[in-house]
């Protein structure tokens, strides 16, 4: 299918378009309740966590995909115009963002607006469900939604979300006990997707690219970047799931030190099995592992 901007794939949908057959993250169709859209993986996690099986979930980033550059399919802009509630993180994919401005601007939660955001480069970061205490934020501000568009599921999406705070607060705290005595707090990464873990956890991020992952690191960054792995003892270099490990790589093979995965989970891998909770207990092993910790 061709690709083409979100603003005019916008003005040619209108409000009253019938409900194109669903993307990835296909909801279940025996469900009459609400119609969630959620704009990449951690938000669907989320919205199926809070509203169960009376809800259905679509996820516009097909799995495997890098979602920062996400471009939308004029399926796709159908599914933001008929949805109940739209979840994305401002900033975050601009074709979205576009999107739910011409179709859903009623309909839709930024989900970080009750976040703190942390800025890089004068720029905020929209990595913010990788500290567990915002994935319960998000979790409060879409049952309070669909409490608001299901009144009769008020309860049973407010259990929901509080049984999501639980499974986070379990995993903030497996995360504070498991990086307390580590041998550094130096953690350098392919790109600067992990502020908000790092401050949750007190560790101290050091990006070889920016806030964007195809960003090309220069020489000279690519040089202090080897600076301080060779000055703050670290021993690891961290990749990402869905960006190609060749930068990292090379560094490690300078410094001698090693490159390991770790996900920013902005998507699921095809096939896999997992979710966030898995896929973060798997972060927290890398990181006890790659920064000494004891």
């Amino acid at each position: 299918m061709r690709r083409w901007p979100a603003l005019v794939l916008a003005a040619a949908i209108p409000l009253t378009a019938a409900c194109a057959p669903a993307s990835m993250g296909t909801p279940d169709q025996a469900s009459s309740g609400p119609r969630i859209v959620a704009a990449f993986y951690p938000l669907q996690y989320a919205a199926e966590q809070v509203g169960g099986s009376s809800v259905s979930v679509t996820n516009l980033t097909q799995s495997g995909v890098e979602p920062h550059d996400l471009e939308l399919s004029a399926q796709q802009v159908g599914e933001i115009a008929n949805a109940d509630l739209v979840l994305y993180v401002k900033g975050f994919q601009p074709a979205v963002d576009e999107a739910i401005a011409q179709q859903a601007p009623d309909r839709a939660i930024d989900v970080s607006a009750a976040i703190s955001r942390l800025t890089l480069d004068g720029a905020a970061d929209p990595h913010v469900w990788l500290d567990p205490s915002n994935m319960s934020t998000i979790g409060t501000a879409i049952a309070e939604r669909l409490a608001e568009i299901s009144p009769d599921d008020a309860a049973s999406y407010a259990k929901n979300s509080a049984a999501l705070t639980g499974t986070m607060s379990a995993l903030s705290s497996d995360y504070s006990a498991a990086l307390t005595n580590c041998r550094t707090r130096t953690m350098v990464v392919s790109h600067d997707a992990f502020a908000y873990l790092a401050k949750a956890f007190g560790l101290t991020q050091v990006g070889i690219s920016g806030l964007s992952p195809e960003a090309e690191p220069s020489p000279a960054r690519i040089r202090e970047v080897a600076d301080v792995v060779a000055k703050e003892n670290v021993n690891t270099i961290y990749y990402e799931t869905l960006v190609d490990p060749k930068v990292a790589q090379t560094i490690a093979d300078e410094t001698g030190a090693s490159a390991q995965k770790l996900d920013p989970l902005e998507g699921l891998q095809p096939g896999a099995t997992g979710d966030y909770a898995t896929v973060m207990r798997e972060n927290l092993a890398t990181l006890a592992k790659g920064q000494g910790c004891s």
